[in-house]
């Protein structure tokens, strides 16, 4: 026998030895190209970096330069005042145009170098205000400062969504929100940072870093629209724009502790803004204003919603701000509930909700109890695989192609795998923790343009269904927990099925806003010890761990109205806005870190 093997070695040896050249090349070309890859997602982030790094130098040299040429300018004065006292004093002409500029430049770089919120500066400022001197009429955004969201697009820069691959595509164009900000009169200074693929709500990916939170540096910005909270919050920027799909805009307002609006979808135009998941319709991106007050969330919408608006994107409804819903004064009749079923507040989520629901009674308007219907299945069936309707191989391909961000290695995994194996991941999981196992079964996406189209029915029936309960309980708005205080950094990542306080009005395509209402307390700390959740599974003990050590934090409310009742919604932020500011959270810059 050993005869006939040795033989048959020597008969075959030539091809064996042709077999085993073959597989050292294919080995050996497989992990030149991961290195390569490597070697190419460095490079190219190394040149980010030093563009980056050029716009930071460029503007503290048109600062320098400014300083010299102007002496006289009081900023701390310009930067106390609000956003409708500085657009009247800057049409006024009380201030110039470039002592406020420079005024929000220089505390943009300071917020920068402390929380790493923005992605680049718009070195064509003084150009726009060049522009903008020439207009025939001043725009009620006359010489404002206003940030953008990374993948906003402007002309002349990359929207990258924080992935290597786009890098290279400089946008030929300003978005649509860009073109009539413009018009306006504001001026478009920088860009602020985001999560990798803008599919997680902690600020962080491998270009441009992780921006931390300005009340406490251990503490996440959230996201995605995190860079525009922390420079928000810092005292950066004094109107800022971020987009929301899941929570984008209302979580970092929560977490920093400033104010911000999530329109009804397409009420703002959003084009020329790149999203995480093209084709994706079901749970649509929109786009919103963020700001530390409630009037000035108020003052951009009524600025935007103009004809140019309308005429720059003709699918955006003509429809202006209704001064006369926000304006009224009558009574409202709120729906309100502590807990949708899914997702349990914590202690402090809980106190800010029913503290803001009694100061509302005592100024006369109506509380009326509201449970909203399937919650758990508005999260799995409805948002998890209509956003992942194709298995999430878009958003993993894109994630591929790129170092991941560790927030990210979670989902890249999830969608990384067959339908098959989480077929059976979720069979295993789902006696012990049947949300995780759900959404691990969601993430499979439609099996078929058949079933996709049932999904969209889903949707609408689901949509039907919460109307009817609304109308049943003759509501005109909502009052329902946010999510808060902040997270310890690396948590958020883990934690996206606890975003049903959020996600739930993006799959009803409602409008929704977050007003700062109070701060944690050491009670709020010490019954969170208690916290168990409404399954007391992984998912609600990382929701423990992630919101501890938070005292001092802000802690917010959430506002909620029907489609295109976005003035409705606003009202009730501004009477939330009028009976509890200013709350008292923590300094800039205290806490840890």
């Amino acid at each position: 026998m050993q005869n006939t093997w040795n033989q048959m070695l020597s008969d075959y040896g030539m091809e064996w030895k042709v077999i085993a050249s073959l597989g050292c090349l294919l080995a050996a070309a497989f992990f030149g190209l991961k290195f390569n890859k490597k070697r190419f997602f460095f490079a190219r982030v190394e040149q980010e970096r030093k563009r980056r790094e050029a716009s930071l130098r460029l503007m503290e040299e048109k600062l320098k330069k400014f300083k010299k040429r102007v002496s006289q300018v009081d900023s701390a004065r310009i930067l106390s005042l609000t956003l409708s006292e500085l657009a009247e004093e800057l049409r006024g002409e009380k201030v110039s145009l470039e002592s406020v500029l420079y005024a929000y430049v220089e505390k943009a770089l300071e917020a920068d170098r402390d929380f790493n919120c923005v992605t680049v500066f718009l070195t064509d400022c003084e150009a726009q205000i060049e522009e903008i001197k020439n207009l025939k009429i001043k725009g009620p955004l006359y010489g404002v400062p206003v940030s953008i969201k990374e993948h906003i697009g402007y002309k002349g820069h990359p929207s990258t969504c924080g992935l290597v691959q786009y890098l290279d595509e400089i946008e030929k164009e300003d978005s649509a929100i860009v073109k009539v900000l413009k018009k306006q009169g504001a001026v478009v200074f920088a860009k602020t940072n985001i999560p990798q693929a803008v599919f997680c709500y902690e600020t962080s990916n491998p270009i441009y870093g992780l921006t931390c939170n300005p009340r406490n540096k251990c503490k996440g910005a959230s996201g995605s629209s995190g860079g525009e909270g922390a420079l928000i919050a810092g005292g950066g920027s004094i109107l800022g724009f971020g987009t929301d799909m899941g929570g984008s805009i209302r979580l970092p307002a929560s977490f920093c502790g400033i104010t911000g609006f999530k329109p009804t979808p397409n009420r703002l135009s959003i084009r020329d803004i790149r999203p995480c998941i093209e084709g994706m319709l079901s749970v649509p991106l929109c786009v919103g204003p963020m700001a530390k007050d409630v009037d000035s969330l108020v003052l951009c919408m009524k600025a935007l919603l103009c004809d140019e608006m309308f005429r720059v994107d003709p699918t955006v409804p003509p429809l202006p701000f209704n001064d006369q819903v926000y304006s009224t004064s009558r009574p409202l009749r709120i729906g309100y509930f502590e807990t949708d079923g899914y997702t349990l507040p914590n202690p402090g989520m809980r106190r800010a909700l029913l503290e803001t629901k009694k100061l509302l009674e005592e100024a006369g308007h109506r509380f009326v109890p509201f449970n909203p219907p399937g919650v758990d299945h508005a999260m799995h069936e409805l948002f998890v695989n209509g956003c992942l309707g194709d298995g999430g191989e878009t958003l993993y391909e894109k994630i591929a192609q790129n170092i991941c961000d560790p927030n990210l290695e979670g989902l890249k995994q999830a969608t990384g795998c067959s339908r098959l194996f989480k077929k059976i991941k979720s069979f295993l999981l789902w006696p012990f923790y049947p949300r995780i196992a759900k959404f691990i079964y969601a993430s499979q996406g439609a099996s078929s343009v058949k079933d996709h189209w049932r999904h969209h029915t889903a949707l609408q029936d689901y949509q039907a269904e919460f109307i009817a309960e609304w109308r049943k309980t003759h509501l005109d708005v909502l009052l329902c927990p946010m999510v808060g205080p902040a997270y310890n950094i690396g948590y958020a990542g883990k934690l996206i099925v606890a975003l049903s306080s959020t996600i739930l009005y993006n799959v009803l395509h409602f409008p929704a806003g977050v007003v700062t209402v109070t701060s944690v307390t050491q009670e709020d700390e010490d019954k969170l010890k208690d916290y168990k959740g409404h399954f007391n599974d992984p998912i609600d003990q990382l929701f423990k761990e992630a919101v501890q050590d938070g005292v001092g934090l802000p802690l917010a409310v959430q506002c909620v109205a029907l489609p295109h009742q976005d003035e409705l919604c606003l009202r009730l932020m501004k009477e939330i806005y009028r009976e509890k500011c200013p709350p008292p959270y923590l300094p800039i810059g205290a806490g840890r870190g």
